[in-house]
């Protein structure tokens, strides 16, 4: 009994391990045939070797395991205060341009003529964003700090993919070119190429800025100064001194202002005078000669006598 038992037992676990096989060779061939119909369409080659590849399910060989390629945009708000900031603007300077960054854009104004308030617009390569980061958090006194990440991966695969497609029908309208023979043809396929063309340089543009973004991180620091107020000043009771500044200030304004109202006068003054000198020496001497002549011409008749006189 025992004997029959122990080849039942046999017999069991050999059917369940061809049945794991057959289903193991049936997943393989699906997958095959899977990679070949999405190569026939025109899809990637790289899919196509994925999918021929190792057993879905079975696990990685040791030291080829590959980590999925990530895309992140990351960026920052730093503001920070500081007591100098023009010398703290030269010291982010050279912290930036270590690291393999630069500064794409810098404001600097004093408000108030008190203090000077800056702020720079930093890129610095991914691999260098937390150290640069942290330094630039610690050069003074922090203020208000806000970091984001944002995955862009779906958007990086979607353009790459898109490229590759928009290039595949451009070479294939070019082919068509070089075999049509009709002039209507060559023009029609001539305005479908430049549709294309203009199609693929926009997205090599968007891949080109996604790659810029995802390259680098880009950290906007603000640098302020202390507001620098002025204590109010103690008024004191005026003495001597303070009295005598104040009579020689007022005697002075006096005179300005006597000095002003003479300076404004005088032009009316000077233009009466010389009203005065004509009518003195020209009008009234010209006047007065016809009353003398008409005096020496008509006497005056003589006095008639008194009565009684002979």
């Amino acid at each position: 009994m025992r004997a029959r038992h122990k080849l039942t037992a046999v017999l069991l676990l050999a059917s369940l391990a061809l049945a794991g096989c057959g289903a193991s060779d049936g997943e393989s061939a699906s997958a095959d045939r899977a990679a070949v119909d999405e190569a026939a369409k025109g899809g990637a080659p790289e899919a196509a070797a994925g999918a021929a590849g190792p057993k879905a399910g079975a696990p990685a060989a040791p030291g080829r395991q590959l980590p999925a390629a990530t895309h992140i945009v990351r960026t920052a708000e730093v503001a920070v205060q500081v007591k100098d900031a023009t010398r703290t603007l030269a010291e982010v300077r050279a912290v930036v341009e270590g690291s393999g960054g630069h500064i794409a854009g810098e404001s600097t104004e004093r408000v108030d003529r008190t203090h000077v308030e800056s702020t720079v617009v930093l890129r610095v390569p991914q691999d260098q964003y937390a150290s640069v980061l942290a330094r630039l958090a610690g050069t003074g006194k922090l203020l208000s700090r806000k970091a984001d990440a944002k995955d862009v991966t779906d958007q990086v695969v979607d353009v790459e993919s898109r490229v590759a497609t928009q290039r595949a029908s451009v070479a294939r309208v070019r082919a068509l070119m070089d075999r049509a023979t009709k002039l209507s043809d060559v023009v029609t396929l001539e305005g479908e190429l430049s549709r294309r063309q203009a199609e693929l340089e926009s997205l090599l543009s968007r891949r080109a800025s996604l790659k810029d973004r995802t390259t680098m991180a880009t950290i906007t620091l603000r640098l302020s100064e202390p507001e620098k107020r002025e204590g109010p000043r103690e008024e004191d009771d005026p003495g001597f001194v303070d009295a005598l500044s104040g009579g020689w200030n007022a005697l002075v304004t006096t005179a300005r202002w006597i000095g002003v109202v003479v300076a404004a006068v005088f032009p009316f003054g000077a233009a009466l005078a010389v009203l005065y000198a004509v009518w003195r020496w020209l009008v009234r001497p010209l006047r007065a000669r016809p009353a003398a002549r008409r005096s020496g011409a008509d006497p005056a008749p003589a006095p008639a006598p008194a009565p009684g006189q002979d």
